[in-house]
């Protein structure tokens, strides 16, 4: 599939993610960065248990950042990045603005603050509504709009203030109707300039491009009243008036339909169906206004690009998977069900880790691995290697594992111990915690089979886990939406593991897939030299499944 290189590629491990999910994702992103020269971007759809924690600071490197779901967001669509417009623009400055962006709505905004928004319906409305004398003081609208507006040039007075009192008058016969405070329009040129200032008017259009005598100015500002001569006529001038009123008189800024950059684009498409105008303002992290959508912007709205790592299973991958497009998988798992929109590269080997896959890309393309790089790496295949015990295990893992090490500088069985013991911390854990930490979700021949595993150095370590697993399992099981779960406490120096089980037909499963007995007094199962979830304790559980569903 071609990449647009142009937008980010997400570069993401399974839920509930190990420490090998993390580091082969941060290991790839890094790999494809330094060879495209793109924005592919290492991140996590679930919470880092204590291991990776230690992993990661040990070797200096920032967890990657959390996203829970995949799906479109209003960031993906094809927005107009229209700026905003001051509150105090003028009605028909935002008509020409709408006009030539060919959009009809406008968001006002003070700074980056989103203050309201106008709609030329809002402007054709206050154009055939307004017949108020007095809408220009009511709407305190500044002198520089009318000047604007009227294509004047002002000649006496200041252009900065706004208009606080009077009406809008023409002039008939000298001064008659006029008040303070008044706007006088002069229609024949200024004969009736003088009787309009002494009657108190505060600004004065001369119209049809009459420009006063120097007396008529210079009384005028002795009076501090602004005269603005313009080229329209006395009708034209009375028509333009109002289309000076600023924006924020007309505006809307109460119950504003707004959304955010990350908001989805399948909670916001109800949200825009019910509303009755067709742009939406949108906000980012901050709160600050970046632009608007449209009805029509979902027609470009961009799937995310995603790579998928250590895994290839839809209900082990992040939420809204099947609204992105998927570029690659790199796994060493089973195959599993994740549908694709297009052939993308695949790349599944039977190795201990993902993270030794990751390592092989980095020789294949000639790319020296980073100290901190080559240390995570190393980390994930130790991890998920077992220190090389797991049967998964092969000599490429091993030769990988040992050229990582001498690039980090670390010395594997004791950087192991000490990974190990961080994240078997079984004391400050829940029963809850204990079961997400490293939990897989299979769907067997109809099952949802959960299956979650833990790893140990001490047996009192074990004792602790399946004590609390048991507590926990069956809230576990149905809160999950599982048929079945499993749960294995592994203790690496033993090559063994503990079993921990929920669900109708759990025992039974165990007893035909392992053919042993099933412990009568509650305790849990111990299976001696049982250690791999993917290559011992899974395929287990699949015969005994299908075993049970010939009978």
């Amino acid at each position: 599939m071609q990449v647009d290189q142009t937008r980010p590629v997400y570069v993401i491990g399974h839920k509930n993610p190990d420490t090998d999910s993390v580091a082969s994702a941060i290991g790839y992103a890094d790999l494809k960065n330094r060879l495209t020269g793109g924005d592919y971007r290492a991140v996590r759809c679930g919470h880092l248990n204590d291991e990776t924690k230690f992993v990661l600071s040990k070797f200096g490197i920032k967890p990657p950042e959390y996203i829970k779901d995949i799906r479109i967001q209003v960031m993906d669509m094809d927005m107009r990045k229209l700026p905003g417009a001051a509150s105090d623009m003028s009605l028909k400055k935002a008509w020409k603005a709408m006009h030539d962006a060919n959009v009809v709505t406008l968001c006002i905004t003070e700074g980056k603050t989103l203050k309201g928004l106008i709609t030329l319906g809002d402007i054709v409305d206050s154009y055939m509504d307004t017949d108020d004398s007095g809408i220009l003081a009511e709407a305190h609208t500044p002198y520089s709009n009318i000047i604007e507006t009227l294509e004047g040039t002002l000649v006496a007075g200041s252009e900065e203030g706004t208009v606080e009192g009077g009406k809008v008058v023409v002039a008939q016969k000298g001064a008659a109707g006029v008040s303070l405070g008044d706007i006088v329009i002069l229609p024949d040129g200024t004969e009736d300039a003088r009787e309009c200032l002494e009657a108190g008017a505060s600004c004065l259009i001369s119209c049809s491009g009459t420009r006063p005598s120097d007396g008529v100015r210079n009384a005028a500002s002795e009076k501090n009243v602004r005269i603005i001569v313009t080229k329209y006529d006395a009708f034209f001038v009375s028509r333009l008036m109002d289309q000076s009123i600023p924006v924020s008189y007309f505006m809307k800024s109460q119950d504003l339909v707004t959304f955010r950059l990350t908001d989805y684009v399948d909670d916001i498409r109800p949200v825009m169906a019910q509303a009755h105008h067709r742009y939406f303002p949108v906000l980012d992290e901050k709160g600050e206004y970046v632009g608007m959508i449209s009805r029509r912007n979902f027609l470009g709205a961009k799937r995310k690009q995603v790579i998928l790592m250590d895994h290839n299973e839809k209900n082990q991958a992040v939420t809204g998977i099947e609204s992105a497009s998927i570029l690659e998988i790199i796994d060493h798992h089973r195959l599993g069900a994740v549908e694709t929109i297009s052939p993308v590269f695949f790349r599944n080997q039977p190795l201990g880790s993902a993270s030794t896959i990751v390592y092989l890309m980095y020789k294949e393309a000639h790319v020296e691995v980073k100290p901190e790089i080559a240390g995570i790496l190393c980390a994930a295949i130790l991890s998920d290697t077992l220190i090389y015990k797991s049967p998964t295990c092969t000599e490429t893992d091993i030769q990988c594992g040992n050229e990582l090490a001498h690039i980090a500088g670390i010395r594997q069985d004791e950087f192991a111990r000490e990974m190990f013991k961080a994240g078997s911390d079984f004391e400050r854990k829940t029963g809850e915690e204990l079961l997400k930490r490293d939990f897989k979700k299979f769907t067997i021949e109809g099952q949802s089979v959960g299956i979650a595993q833990v790893n140990a150095m001490m047996k009192e370590e074990i004792e602790v886990a399946e004590k609390k697993a048991k507590e926990a399992i069956d809230k576990f099981m149905l809160s999950e939406k599982l048929d079945m779960v499993f749960f294995m406490v592994t203790l690496i120096p033993s090559e063994s593991s503990r079993i921990v089980w929920a669900g109708e037909s759990a025992d039974e499963v165990l007893k035909a897939g392992f053919q042993t007995d099933i412990p009568s007094d509650g305790s849990g199962l111990f299976l001696r030299g049982i250690v791999s979830r993917k290559q011992q304790f899974l395929p287990a559980i699949v015969e005994g499944i299908s075993v049970l569903g010939s009978d």
